[in-house]
């Protein structure tokens, strides 16, 4: 059974507790901002309010990292939240929270007030997503390093996902996956300013534009992995991979040079200390590795949008406003998708990168 006018909104609300409205007529209001000494009051008045698991959000065991068991939750979902929607009530849902099939609470992790909007839309057939936030959706650039820098009115699920990775709202990817799976529009927008038009996310892409926004990622540092005994040697990116995955450090991109003998990434700032220390230990004096060395003085740009793998000469433009700025790349990376072009400079070249590229691609009109 689908809901074709039923509407789920999230809020992440910080101290406050961050729920969900569910309501079957189109929304008139949908955000809610509450202490957890309210909840009671609301149920008084005809709110139903669902706590903890009793929504219906079924997951594994992952506590903290929680992923949900769409099949049965859309199940406990619909039994639990279509009848009372019927009988016109207005559901107040907690985000973030939910239960595995135990019974035991578990937490969706980061993103998870956006993830539970997004499951219980799924689960619903909602006709849209409301995500709400206190930016007027996603940005061109940082409007503080590039002031002019404007709402993105439209983004496939694809190009919302690249941005997400990289910071844009701080939204996390997987929150936008249950949305994408049963193509319902994800709208961002600003609950201080909810006359602003926001963000709307979904499957198609719009606006010719190759390059729809540009992000600056901070707080990053570079390591490069070299050793002639890495030529031809099958396996070698798996064994430094593996090393850093033990340390349960993430990597946020990779590039290797054809030649094989050399590979670069980048991580966290925060973790290289322990990153190089580990791979010191494990690939030095094993014959395949060289030297290991660092930057920590680095940082990642990255370009985003669908048209990029349409239009030629997009990577020519990037490195020719660069180039004017006299700003050296360190490295480059591009997935197969091209829906997004990475680059690392330094640091200090930052801003003046991101302001160069939003320029040459006029993304301020």
């Amino acid at each position: 059974m689908s809901l074709p006018d039923c509407t789920a909104a999230g809020t992440p609300l910080g101290r406050v507790v961050g729920v969900l409205l569910v309501q079957r007529n189109p929304v008139v209001l949908d955000y809610i901002n509450i202490p957890p000494q309210f909840l009671p009051p609301l149920k008084s008045v005809g709110f139903f309010v669902a706590l903890q698991g009793e929504a219906g959000i079924i997951t594994d065991s992952n506590f903290g990292e929680a992923n949900p068991l769409m099949e049965i939750t859309s199940h406990q979902v619909k039994s639990k939240i279509i009848p009372l929607l019927n009988k016109g009530q207005i559901v107040v849902v907690t985000g973030f929270i939910a239960e595995n099939q135990d019974g035991e609470i578990t937490t969706l992790g980061r993103g998870g007030s956006d993830y539970t909007a997004t499951i219980l839309a799924s689960a619903l057939g909602a006709n849209k997503v409301f995500i709400w936030t206190d930016v007027d959706g996603i940005m061109t650039a940082d409007p503080k390093i590039v002031p002019e820098a404007r709402i993105v009115p439209h983004l496939s699920f694809q190009e919302a996902i690249e941005s997400a990775v990289f910071g844009a709202k701080k939204m996390h990817p997987k929150a936008l996956e249950p949305a994408m799976l049963s193509n319902i529009p994800v709208v961002i927008k600003n609950v201080f300013n909810p006359s602003v038009s926001g963000t709307l996310i979904s499957s198609e892409s719009a606006n010719g534009r190759p390059i729809k926004l540009v992000n600056l990622i901070k707080n990053v540092a570079l390591i490069n992995v070299r050793g002639g005994g890495m030529v031809g040697a099958p396996g070698t990116a798996a064994k430094v991979f593996q090393t850093v995955a033990k340390d349960g450090i993430n990597i946020l991109m990779i590039s290797q040079s054809v030649s094989e003998s050399d590979i670069s990434f980048v991580i966290r700032r925060e973790e290289l200390s322990r990153a190089r220390s580990s791979l010191e230990i494990s690939l030095l004096g094993t014959g395949l590795v060289r030297e290991i060395t660092n930057e920590d003085d680095i940082c990642i740009i990255s370009a985003v949008g669908a048209a990029i793998k349409d239009t030629p000469g997009i990577a020519s433009r990037l490195f020719s406003a660069l180039a004017k700025e006299n700003i050296n790349v360190r490295m480059i990376a591009q997935g197969s998708s091209e829906l997004n072009i990475s680059l690392v400079v330094k640091e200090k070249d930052g801003i003046r990168a991101v302001k160069s590229i939003h320029k040459e691609f006029a993304l301020f009109e």
